[in-house]
C-alpha cells in the first residue's frame, strides 16, 4: 500500500499561502479555472467518455458520471459565481476590551486542509476545489474509480489555474482512487483538519464510524412528497413528476409519494400516464396497488422499500389517512434531507414546515431545489443532514471555523 502522506504534507505546506493571498488572486484562480474548463472542454469530455465506457451500459447511475457541453457550461458558471462571493474568512464576530485592558476579538478562519471522499460525480471535483480555495482551505480529493480519468483531467486544470495566479498548485491534490486511500485519509489526524464524505449511505456510515479526523457528513436522501387533501392536483402532479424524473440519480429526488386518501384516486390516475411515460417503476402499498391496477411497472411495496434511496427511476407510493399519518411516516422513514407538502391550506403547510425535522422543508415546491447553486450559494460540497455546524447545502460560509485573537500590553493572570 503506497502511503499518501507525502501528498498530504505537500498540501499542508502549500495551504498557508492561501491565507496570505489577496482576494483578487483567489477569485482570479476560479475565473481562470472557468475559462480553462470551457476552452478545454473537449479534453474533459474525452476523459469522461473513457470513464463511461468502463461502466455497465444503461445503468441509471451513469447519469451522475456523465459530462456534456451543457454540464461543462454549468460547472464553469458555478465557478464564476463562487469567485464573486465574499471571502468568508477574516470576519469579525465579536470584539471587546476587558477590564484588565486585554483586547479580545473573535474572527472566522479557514479550517486548514479539507479532505473530501466522494463517488462518481466529476463536477464535485470542481465544486469542492472551488469552495475550498475561496475559503482559503487547502484540499485533498478522493474521487471514485468510476470517474478516475475525468478527475485527473480536472485536477490538471485546477493546478494550472493556481499556478497562473501565483499560488502553489499543491493547494489542491487528487488522491489515488483505490480503497486503501480512504483508510489512510481517515487516520491522517495531524495532516487533515476536516473530512467530508459525499456518496452512498454505506460510504458515509463507514467514514463516520471509523474516521479519527473530524467529520461533517453529507447524508443520503430518502425524500418524501406529501400531497394533502386540499392540494391543487395539477400542481401536485407537476411537483411529483419533477421531483422524481428530472434527475433521478441525485440525493434530492423524491423516493416516496404520500397521498391523502381523499384525493388518491384522482391524483394517481393523473400520475399514471406521466410516470409511465418516464418508465418509473412503482412500489405501492395495498391501497395504491388497487388504484394503479393496470400500471405496467407496478409491484407491491415491502416495508424496506420505504427506507430506500432509489437513485433511479423508481419510487414508493403510500396512501395515508391524513396529515397525522403522513407526518408519522416521515418521522419514521426520513433521512432528514428534503421533505415537501403540497396543499392549498396555509395552516397545514406551516405546520408541516414547523414540525418536520429535515435539512430542507418545502411547501408547494419540488424537493429538487435542495442544491447550493439553486439556493443562491454558488455551489456546494453536499447536503448535510446532521445538526452540528452545518446543515442543508454545505457551502462556502460553512467552510470556516473561529479563532480568538487577544492583544495585550503585558497583562499576566493573578
Amino acid at each position: 500500500m503506497k502511503s499518501i502522506e507525502p501528498i498530504l504534507l505537500r498540501v499542508q505546506k502549500a495551504t498557508p499561502g492561501l491565507r496570505s493571498a489577496t482576494d483578487d488572486q483567489i477569485a482570479g484562480v476560479l475565473r481562470a479555472l472557468a475559462d480553462l474548463l470551457e476552452s478545454n472542454g473537449a479534453l474533459i469530455l474525452r476523459a469522461n467518455a473513457r470513464d463511461l465506457k468502463r461502466q455497465k451500459p444503461g445503468d441509471p447511475r451513469n447519469d451522475r458520471l456523465l459530462l456534456n457541453e451543457q454540464r461543462i457550461r454549468g460547472i464553469a458558471g458555478a465557478l464564476r459565481k463562487v469567485s464573486g462571493l465574499p471571502d468568508p474568512t477574516g470576519k469579525e464576530l465579536d470584539r471587546r476590551t476587558l477590564a484588565n485592558g486585554l483586547e479580545v476579538e473573535r474572527i472566522t478562519v479557514p479550517f486548514g486542509v479539507v479532505g473530501a471522499i466522494y463517488e462518481s460525480r466529476p463536477n464535485v471535483t470542481f465544486d469542492i476545489a472551488a469552495l475550498c480555495l475561496r475559503s482559503r482551505n487547502g484540499c485533498v480529493l478522493k474521487g471514485s474509480q468510476e470517474a478516475a480519468d475525468t478527475n485527473k483531467a480536472a485536477i490538471g486544470l485546477i493546478r494550472k489555474a493556481l499556478s497562473e495566479n501565483g499560488l502553489s498548485p499543491d493547494c489542491v491534490a487528487l488522491l489515488p482512487a483505490d480503497r486503501d486511500t480512504v483508510q489512510q485519509l481517515m487516520k491522517a489526524v495531524r495532516l487533515v483538519d476536516l473530512l467530508i464524505p459525499r456518496g452512498s449511505e454505506g460510504l458515509i456510515r463507514h467514514v463516520r464510524s471509523n474516521s479519527l479526523v473530524p467529520v461533517i457528513e453529507t447524508g443520503a436522501g430518502v425524500c418524501h412528497v406529501y400531497v394533502e387533501a386540499e392540494a391543487d392536483l395539477d400542481m401536485a402532479a407537476q411537483i411529483v413528476v419533477n421531483a422524481k424524473v428530472s434527475r433521478p440519480g441525485v440525493c434530492n429526488a423524491m423516493d416516496t409519494l404520500l397521498v391523502d386518501r381523499e384525493v388518491a384516486p384522482v391524483l394517481l390516475r393523473r400520475l399514471e400516464g406521466q410516470l409511465g411515460y418516464h418508465e418509473v417503476e412503482v412500489y405501492a402499498d395495498r391501497e395504491a396497488l388497487r388504484l394503479l391496477k393496470g400500471y405496467r411497472l407496478l409491484q407491491r411495496a415491502k416495508p424496506e422499500d420505504y427506507d430506500r434511496e432509489f437513485l433511479s427511476l423508481k419510487c414508493a407510493i403510500r396512501v395515508v389517512g391524513g396529515m397525522e399519518e403522513a407526518l408519522e411516516h416521515i418521522r419514521v422513514h426520513s433521512t432528514r434531507h428534503s421533505e415537501a407538502i403540497v396543499s392549498g391550506n396555509r395552516d397545514k403547510c406551516e405546520r408541516f414546515l414547523r414540525e418536520v425535522d429535515a435539512a430542507a422543508v418545502y411547501a408547494n415546491a419540488s424537493t429538487r431545489f435542495t442544491d447550493g447553486e439553486e439556493l443562491g450559494l454558488g455551489a456546494e460540497i453536499g447536503i448535510s443532514t446532521q445538526k452540528l455546524h452545518a446543515r442543508g447545502p454545505f457551502a462556502l460560509e460553512k467552510l470556516v471555523t473561529e479563532k480568538w485573537v487577544i492583544r495585550g500590553t503585558g497583562q499576566v493572570r493573578g
